[in-house]
């Protein structure tokens, strides 16, 4: 069938597939029943499906919530240990910094050199702990602006959030708020990357932002809902869409719905 009859096996045209390969009704349908039980990517069991990457993931956040309202949020540095100068060399440069007046040439130099090793060190230092205070300012503004899925979990109630809000918010620029989208958080409703958090929105009649995430639930649950012998095309979910309050194309819908990876109406009965 994949070799010789592929598009007529992708549109699902059984009495097409029956009469090349002259089947009967009978051992058409149990044909069917046995290539339903097929996995047509077998390389799933390697780790990886479409839409999904399961890929070991070391969260760089862990967020906590507790029944009162209340968001911790935490840095995990993993195993990266507690970076400094060993005390016992600094002692040593001290030392030997108040006999400078009795040293010679090479040896004033061979201070010099160290002094330039060990401020390059605080600087490196210095530098990591500003990164971790920036991907902790930019974890905290998304905390902050997307409060209600920390709080319940229900990625509808996430809102239009740009980088440009989390780098008003922060006080950082746009392309370091953006590289920090790859970054991932751990919380009690799953692990996701910091860019799963922003998205754009529509606004309503009435001036009411609403998600671009929401009207793609709202898309995939009309989808589920639908009859099977009768599947809904393109323009009756926009309808419907509309009905609900979501006003948006049928261009965009039909954009939604790839991105959702629901095939169209006629390959879904």
């Amino acid at each position: 069938i994949i070799d010789k009859l592929f598009d007529e096996f992708t549109h699902k045209r059984w009495d097409r597939i029956a009469a090349r390969l002259h089947l009967t009704e009978a051992e058409c349908e149990r044909l069917q029943r046995d290539l339903k039980k097929l996995n047509p990517r077998p390389g799933s069991a390697m780790g990886e499906v479409v839409g999904h990457n399961y890929q070991q993931i070391v969260p760089d956040f862990a967020v906590e919530t507790d029944d009162d309202g209340g968001i911790t949020l935490s840095f995990n540095k993993g195993d990266v240990p507690e970076l400094r100068i060993s005390p016992s060399f600094m002692e040593i440069l001290h030392q030997v910094d108040t006999g400078r007046a009795k040293m010679s040439r090479p040896e004033r130099e061979a201070l010099q050199y160290t002094r330039q090793k060990i401020e390059k060190a605080q600087g490196f230092i210095e530098a990591v702990k500003q990164r971790r205070r920036t991907l902790t300012a930019v974890m905290q503004a998304i905390i902050d602006l997307q409060r209600p899925f920390f709080l319940e979990g229900d990625e509808t109630l996430l809102r239009p959030m740009i980088l440009k809000d989390v780098a008003e918010r922060t006080g950082l620029d746009i392309s370091t708020v953006s590289r920090a989208n790859s970054k991932y958080v751990e919380t009690h409703y799953g692990t996701y990357p910091l860019k799963w958090f922003f998205s754009d929105g529509y606004v309503t009649d009435d001036g009411q932002e609403i998600a671009t995430r929401k009207i793609q639930a709202a898309l995939k649950d009309l989808v589920e809902a639908e009859d099977k012998k009768k599947p809904l095309s393109d323009e009756a979910l926009t309808a419907m869409l509309n009905e609900k309050g979501f006003p948006i194309a049928r261009r965009t819908v039909a954009k939604y719905r790839e991105q959702l990876g629901i095939p169209v109406a006629r390959l879904r009965k």
